[in-house]
């Protein structure tokens, strides 16, 4: 099997090596559910660094609400409607991004559904709940994965980033379908790592702790819950989105090419996995 290497780096001569590594210049980045919250964020963060985020989402009214901020700001983006548990969307979605530019460098699989939950002992979970979790939370990666690798393995580049969660460590009571969903993310990565690895494709994953957005949900935590987090965690505050980008960005960076098959904990230092 023939090995290739993501050697490319950005063309800036006037910063030194190290600092063209960290660079995302120009990068195409894939990121799912992009329309609010975390992905939201990203979105706008990867442009003001250079990189043309494709913001997609299943409110394809938010899509385009975040790609014209972006533009306000002078950056570059797509957006496009999405449904990841969708074969067919999926496929649509990559199709449209390769007709408009060529390539996908980093895919994001932020996508997933936990706002919207209840949280309720797991013998009361529906059945038909439980599978819709599924089918965003896993089923999802997996068809962006899938789609997105053959342009990558191509390119002889690329890199996919899994948002897992710190749910999974903790065992956090009442949302199983969620932390089941969140749990496949670590062998999903591990395993896609591996197969991907010969073609200079790395696959890392990110477990964040309990992220205060703008997205209502159905069961807010109260003022008790966050101090007894806060506790837990060795970062004595709550965690915001912009906590995520410095991570994101360099796991899609040229800085991190010798990591791959890893998920690493952005959650103030709550869990320590081994």
């Amino acid at each position: 099997m023939n090995q290739t290497f993501d050697t490319k780096a950005p063309q800036d001569s006037g910063a030194p090596e190290w600092a063209r590594n960290f660079s995302v210049q120009d990068k195409v980045v894939l990121i799912t559910g992009s329309g609010q919250g975390i992905g939201r964020e990203l979105a706008r963060q990867f442009a003001a660094a250079g990189a043309i985020p494709v913001i997609a989402d299943l409110n394809l009214e938010n899509a385009v609400r975040v790609k014209s901020e972006i533009e306000q700001r002078a950056g570059r983006a797509m957006a496009l409607k999405v449904n990841v548990s969708n074969p067919q969307d999926v496929q649509a979605m990559v199709d449209s991004i390769i007709a408009e530019y060529g390539r996908i460098d980093v895919l994001i699989n932020n996508a997933a559904i936990f706002a919207s939950l209840e949280k309720r002992p797991f013998e009361e979970i529906p059945l038909e709940e439980w599978d819709l979790v599924m089918r965003v939370n896993v089923n999802g990666p997996f068809l962006c994965a899938r789609a997105v690798a053959p342009h990558m393995r191509a390119a002889g580049s690329g890199r996919i980033i899994n948002l897992a969660s710190n749910a999974s460590h903790k065992g956090v009571v009442n949302y199983l379908h969620y932390v089941t969903s969140k749990s496949a993310m670590l062998g999903f990565t591990s395993a896609m790592a591996r197969e991907l690895g010969p073609y200079g494709i790395n696959v890392n994953g990110v477990r964040p702790g309990a992220v205060a957005t703008e997205v209502d949900r159905a069961v807010n935590p109260t003022e008790e819950l966050r101090r007894r987090q806060m506790d837990q965690q060795c970062v004595k505050r709550g965690q915001q989105p912009p906590d995520l980008v410095g991570i994101m960005m360099f796991l899609s960076s040229s800085a991190s090419s010798f990591i791959s098959g890893q998920t690493i904990a952005c959650d103030g230092g709550m869990t320590h996995a081994f």
